[in-house]
């Protein structure tokens, strides 16, 4: 910023007044805006004498905020529509003006033209505020200018107003530099308005202190540009190099906006306005659509991406466009052909809505003390926190619309803001109402007294959508072996769409949503779930076979304690504060971020669909991450499900992404994905293994696994028998056996073995095996044929090794669907296969124990590749705690099992993977720690 151009001398053309003045400066404000008004108060701090502000004429029933201030402080106040008539001065006016006897006129910022017989009709003069550092850019449109003929520095000068067009003596000049991301917002909020303000004062204390100089201006380097409020100065000329094409749209940024035309492959020529510009980067444009902007040519090709409109310059160069204004609608610029492509919905307003916007208007104006257009920004304009409050509360107190916080974040333009309040008033609703007419194919499932209907279409984008090629999976009921529906099978052009969206929604819609914020979307979430929880696990019951008791009360209940669990987490994420060996003299502040990864990709199994979902996810959610998740290929509908709730709980679009479909093509796609940064994967260590060398290969994605198990259950004579058995038959048979901490094989000892086996027997044969929606059955159908034909191998090669089938082993007879029945096998020994391998079914392994070697024990315990969970019964604390010490395992229970929380961390050891699900540290694989020092 420049010093006031000040002179001591009379030579070289520079005059100023000598001396103090003796007679008191009565000054008259001649202008209007919040400028005007802020340089008024101003003047009246520093004692000046205000004898009248001379401003517009109401605009309806809406005076100039000038008018308000100077009533404020009972200062006359005059409103005039012009000054002249047909270029002569209209007498009353200069009548009125003169009325107050005014020897300074001060104009911070004058829409009218003012006679020369008011601005020489001060004895003082009158001084005048321009945006620019005269006699570059004469004329109104200055600031734009300025940028659009990339000065490097900026400016104001105030100067003596004369009969020319901003060509007076300067009293004071002031510069800035112009930063690379400044717009003609920017650059009037950042600098020309403040300081501006700050040396309207300054000039007028110079004048009253006789200090003020009046240095000619020189013709040399002087311009006058053309006035862009005229609509022919504003189109965009796109054949000219990158950074012209750069300067032209952020000098038009945001009012009134660049204009381009494009052009429609039916010929349709329509107009735009072009906002968010910045010069880019070479991006990989390969997926990217063309789009055609009139008068370019095949040299200057434009195209549009998720990220925006990419305009090339004649030098080769990208000019990035964020937004665009088509009609009365600001829209991300690259959602172009989704709009373009959508039935127009003007919004009209009747009577009662004008009179309504009118009111809303004025409460933007109280707030941002700027005049309200269309496409003003609440946020770009300053707002903060308390300015959203206030603008809430204003709102729902004077036009009684249901809105919240979000209603603003997600519709922060004043068009935008206006339409979501009228569509609101006219439905009588909030946007969960709204949210109630998503569109999409669906199947209506007819089960428990209730008709279902769940989506059966990709989850892209906030938009349920058919799979490229319309191409689609058959999904089976195990229960009876029929076809429920077809489902979506998405390609790898639909995981790139999306991935696309889910980093787009991180880099934009998402970060503007703040931690709390986003713990209230995940409670409403958890609300919603659990207001349908019933219909949710009569899907889980349909769709894997889930005995529906369990599923209402784990699958679905343990899924809404994880959302509500991890909502209450998101604004309790934090760095921390580090000491650290500074240089001396100097000081040093290390500190840590905690932020979130970026897009992340997850890949959930069959056995709990939704809880395997809502695990993963709600962390993920929590540390600001978008995600895209692909559901197991069998059982997808309570994640289809699930998406529908996310937008009724107002998520924004692109936040969370389903993706239905084969592993070796949905799932491969989204391990392969560049934009994949962090995946989540919970299935068999096979495929473990071959997601993370995908992973590796890819972009050396951070991911977790949570793998295969073969949890040991050690079983001492001093238990609880009784309990003991009951347990031991819910580590097996819980979930039929389809339950990755199962007890994949008990150790019992050997003096009470048998009697633990023929109560393990006796329990089995009265347990109820049939339909999981009846409320007596504790045992339901295994997930998929597959699954089946392979716990039949299982059964086989135990047999054939010499283990002993006491029960079970087979399909269940006379019984349609993919029933398994509930199988004890004994006299296990260490060699054999299923020892060693699991079963992922209901299939109990027993072997005996001696319990004069406890170190024995442990090793046979801890002789697997697997080390997921375990679990010991006994009375001796100190047994117990000597297994958990030693038992290589991520989780160990004692005289209990199965027993997980969503506050206790869950994951495994060895080949049953790494990194954890649920508790705080769950946060952590969906976060980046991030080190910051500052020296000073």
């Amino acid at each position: 910023m420049g010093d006031p151009v000040k002179s001591d001398t009379q030579t070289n053309g520079i005059h100023k007044t000598n001396g103090h003045h003796h007679e008191e400066l009565k000054i008259a404000i001649i202008g209007q805006s919040n400028f005007a008004a802020e340089v008024l108060e101003l003047l009246l701090e520093r004692d000046h004498l205000v004898v009248g502000v001379f401003t517009i004429a109401d605009k309806g029933a809406r005076e100039d905020i000038l008018a308000t201030t100077a009533r404020h402080h009972r200062i006359p106040v005059f409103k005039f529509p012009a000054w002249r008539r047909k270029g002569v001065p209209i007498p009353e006016v200069l009548e009125q003006y003169r009325s107050v006897g005014a020897n300074l006129n001060v104009l911070p910022f004058c829409s009218q033209f003012i006679p020369m017989e008011v601005i020489d009709g001060a004895g003082y003069g009158s001084i005048c505020y321009h945006p620019s550092i005269l006699p570059l850019h004469r004329g109104a449109s200055a600031i734009s200018w300025t940028l659009i003929e990339g000065d490097e520095r900026a400016g104001f000068s105030i100067f003596w107003a004369d009969d020319g067009l901003d060509t007076g003596p300067i009293l004071l000049q002031k510069q800035c530099t112009v930063n690379g991301d400044d717009t003609l917002d920017t650059l009037y909020k950042r600098f020309l308005y403040p300081a501006g303000v700050t040396a309207m004062g300054e000039a007028v204390d110079m004048i009253a202190a006789g200090t003020a100089p009046k240095i000619p201006q020189t013709e040399i380097g002087a311009s006058y540009d053309p006035a862009l409020f005229r609509e022919e100065n504003q189109y965009l000329n796109v054949n000219q190099p990158a950074v012209r094409i750069f300067n032209f749209i952020r000098g038009l940024d945001s009012v009134p906006g660049a204009l381009a035309v494009v052009q429609m492959e039916d010929g349709q020529e329509v107009p735009v306005r072009l906002y968010g510009a910045s010069l880019s980067a070479k991006r990989n444009l390969v997926s990217a659509k063309p789009i055609h902007f009139k008068g370019s040519s095949a040299e200057c090709p434009a195209f549009v991406t998720r990220e925006g409109i990419f305009i090339t310059g004649t030098d080769g160069a990208l000019v990035r466009v964020k937004r665009l204004k088509r009609g009365n609608r600001v829209i991300p610029a690259g959602q172009w052909f989704e709009q373009a492509n959508a039935k127009a919905t003007p919004l009209v307003l009747s009577e009662k809505e004008q009179e309504r916007d009118m009111l809303l208007r004025s409460i933007w104006k109280s707030i941002l003390k700027v005049e309200i257009e269309t496409e003003t920004d609440f946020f770009a304009c300053g707002a903060g926190s308390m300015d959203v409050v206030r603008l809430v509360e204003e709102v729902k107190d004077t036009l009684e619309v249901p809105i919240s916080n979000e209603t603003l974040f997600m519709a922060p333009m004043y068009g935008e803001f206006l339409q979501e309040v009228v569509q609101r008033l006219r439905t009588g609703g909030s946007n969960g109402d709204r949210a109630t007419t998503v569109d999409y194919k669906r199947v209506v499932l007819k089960a428990n007294r209730r008709q279902i209907s769940v989506p059966t279409q990709l989850f892209i984008n906030g938009r349920f959508v058919d799979a490229e090629g319309a191409k689609a999976l058959p999904i089976v009921n195990p229960t009876n072996e029929q076809v429920i529906c077809e489902v979506a099978s998405a390609s790898k052009s639909d995981v790139d769409e999306a991935v696309q969206a889910a980093d787009e929604a991180f880099r934009g819609v998402w970060m503007s949503v703040s931690a709390r914020e986003r713990g209230q979307l995940m409670y409403k979430l958890a609300d919603l779930m659990e207001q349908y929880k019933e219909e949710l696990a009569t899907i889980e019951s349909i769709d894997s076979g889930a005995v529906y008791t369990l599923a209402l009360k784990t699958h679905v209940g343990m899924s809404i304690d994880a959302w509500r669990y991890y909502a209450g987490w998101t604004d309790k994420i934090e760095g921390s504060t580090i000491p650290v060996n500074p240089a001396r003299p100097n000081h040093a502040l290390t500190f840590t971020r905690k932020e979130p990864i970026g897009v992340c990709a997850l890949i959930t199994p069959w056995n709990y669909p939704l809880m395997m979902l809502s695990w993963k996810m709600a962390a993920c959610i929590a540390a600001g991450n978008t995600v895209v998740i692909k559901p197991a290929q069998v059982c997808p509908l309570t994640a289809l499900k699930f998406a529908e709730l996310t937008v009724r709980a107002g998520f924004p679009a692109g936040v969370i992404n389903v993706v239905t479909g084969t592993g070796s093509l949905a799932g491969q796609a989204l391990t392969d994905h560049p934009l994949v940064r962090k995946l989540g994967f919970t299935g068999s260590t096979p495929i473990g293994k071959r997601i993370m060398a995908s992973c590796a290969e890819s972009n050396i994605k951070k991911c977790s696994m949570e793998l295969g198990g073969k949890s040991p259950l050690v079983i001492f004579a001093d238990c609880d028998l009784e309990r003991a058995v009951r347990l031991g038959m819910s580590s097996v048979f819980f979930n039929k056996g389809e339950n990755c901490i199962a007890a994949g094989r008990l150790f019992v000892e050997d003096r009470i073995h048998d009697e633990f086996v023929r109560k393990v027997i006796r329990g089995i044969r009265t347990m109820k095996i049939g339909d999981p929606l009846d409320r007596a059955t504790a045992h339901g159908p295994q997930n998929h044929r597959a699954h089946l034909e392979k716990l039949q191998e299982y059964c086989a090669i135990g047999l054939k090794e010499g283990a002993t089938l006491l029960y079970g082993g087979k399909r269940v007879p006379n019984m349609d669907g993919l029933f398994f029945e509930p199988t004890v096998f004994a006299d296990v020994e260490d060699h054999m296969y299923i020892a060693r391998e699991e079963s992922f079914g209901p299939i109990m392994v027993i072997s005996k124990f001696h319990a004069s070697d406890f170190d024995a024990l442990v090793a046979r315990a801890n002789s697997t590749e697997y080390g997921l969970a375990s679990g010991v019964f006994t009375k001796d604390i100190q047994k117990a705690l000597l297994f958990a010490e030693k038992v290589e395992a991520g989780t160990v229970f004692v005289n209990t099992y199965n027993k997980t929380d969503v506050a206790a961390p869950f994951g495994g050891f060895k080949q049953s993977g790494f990194g954890k699900d649920l508790g705080k540290e769950a946060l952590n694989e969906y976060l980046k720690t991030k080190c910051v020092t500052v020296e000073y």
